[in-house]
């Protein structure tokens, strides 16, 4: 006897995604999650037989294969975990070998230099609470980031600098902070996509875009607790600053990340749609359809609970 082809009696129809995602992007237009080691997504984008060891299923196995799963459904992912590291040449090798050719990595860089002031929180260490010397330092992220990712730029879709919300310490305005950006982006490598994301809603003005527009840098959307809704930022004029767009539809707006995560773990099902982040997105493949651009957007778990099934719903036709 021949037993289902998901670990859910009542079935996710992984195949339907993997079929629309293809089409849209040999359209480029990419669509993945925000991570991909979830095992609220067994029975949906998993199959749990295929990570057991001795006849139980093993998180070791899980967290070291499902990539190369995950790319049978998805043809982009975002990697978070970027954020909180410099990969290895090892760890590089490794991570690329998992995926298909045409698969597509956003990745965000390292905090190390995109934090101006580090978080006064345990896990910095000696660091936390201190001025950051290595805050957009150009050469650091040559020689430690682009560097390594050079052999794989191919499948690096656009390296993601995401600014934590910036307080007077910082930066006192956005001119200050524009000071420090523009010189930064202009001594970027011309060989990878670059994307800001920001989280002060009140340096969304024409001189951020035009500083972003100047060295080709897209704008991410970003659906964040304390920004303004995808559909006020695509609104804003001159907000698609490259000639490709990036949209991170993480938060519904007002709910910061530890209540998401508290109220959606595992992640296996979507608890609180989000009508209007979904119609959103869209309107922004209809934008890249429309337009011919490239498009990576990714859905993280803590916007609903599910980023499959959210993504599901957005491109069903």
């Amino acid at each position: 006897m021949v037993g289902p082809l998901f670990d859910d009696p009542g079935g996710f129809d992984r195949e339907t995604l993997a079929a629309r995602l293809r089409d849209l992007a040999a359209e480029h237009i990419y669509i993945g999650g925000s991570s991909w080691k979830y095992e609220g997504w067994l029975g949906q984008i998993y199959r749990r037989e295929r990570y057991l060891s001795r006849g139980r299923f093993s998180k070791r196995v899980f967290e070291a294969e499902c990539l190369r799963e995950y790319a049978e459904t998805f043809p982009a992912v975002c990697g978070d975990f970027a954020f909180y590291q410099f990969p290895t040449d090892d760890f590089w090798r490794a991570l690329f070998l998992k995926t298909p050719q045409g698969f597509q990595f956003a990745l965000k860089v390292p905090e190390q230099i995109t934090c101006k002031v580090f978080p006064a929180h345990a896990r910095y260490g000696p660091q936390a609470g201190r001025e950051n010397e290595a805050f957009l330092d150009s050469h650091m992220l040559r020689e430690m980031f682009l560097r390594p990712l050079w052999p794989y730029r191919e499948k690096t879709a656009v390296l993601i600098f995401e600014f934590g919300a910036f307080g007077k310490r910082s930066f006192e305005d956005l001119g200050a902070f524009l000071d420090r950006l523009d010189p930064f982006l202009a001594a970027l490598p011309p060989h990878f996509r670059y994307a800001v994301e920001i989280r002060n809603p009140d340096f969304l003005e024409k001189d951020y875009f035009a500083c972003l527009r100047g060295h080709r840098v897209a704008h991410v959307y970003n659906a964040w607790s304390r920004m303004p809704e995808l559909r006020r930022q695509m609104a804003i004029p001159d907000s698609a600053t490259a000639d490709f767009l990036v949209c991170r539809a993480l938060l519904r707006q007002g709910r910061v990340y530890e209540e998401a995560v508290e109220t959606f773990a595992p992640y296996s099902s979507v608890q609180d749609p989000n009508l209007p982040a979904r119609e959103s997105m869209r309107v922004l493949i209809g934008r890249a359809r429309e337009q011919k651009q490239f498009l990576f957007l990714f859905v993280n778990n803590r916007l609903e609970g599910n980023a499959p099934m959210t993504i599901l719903s957005v491109v069903e036709p």
